[in-house]
């Protein structure tokens, strides 16, 4: 199992992802963190689904570009 560093370390994103480009993001809850199983933007300030647009509801730790 990956450390809270580890994955932090993977997700190293700093700052805000260039305007609507789709990232992985990293979230973390009482249970540990975990990676969405889609594509985020931040947009005005919040997370939202790349696809859907709905509010991530979920507290995002982290950000990296998609990997191909």
């Amino acid at each position: 199992m990956a450390t809270r560093e580890r994955r932090l370390a993977e997700f190293n994103g700093e700052g805000e992802p260039p305007p609507d480009q789709p990232v992985q993001v990293l979230c973390e809850d009482h249970s540990g963190t975990y990676q969405l199983p889609f594509a985020c933007r931040f947009v005005n300030g919040e997370w939202r689904n790349h696809e859907s647009g709905g509010p991530v509801q979920a507290t995002v730790v982290g950000w990296r570009l998609q990997r191909s």
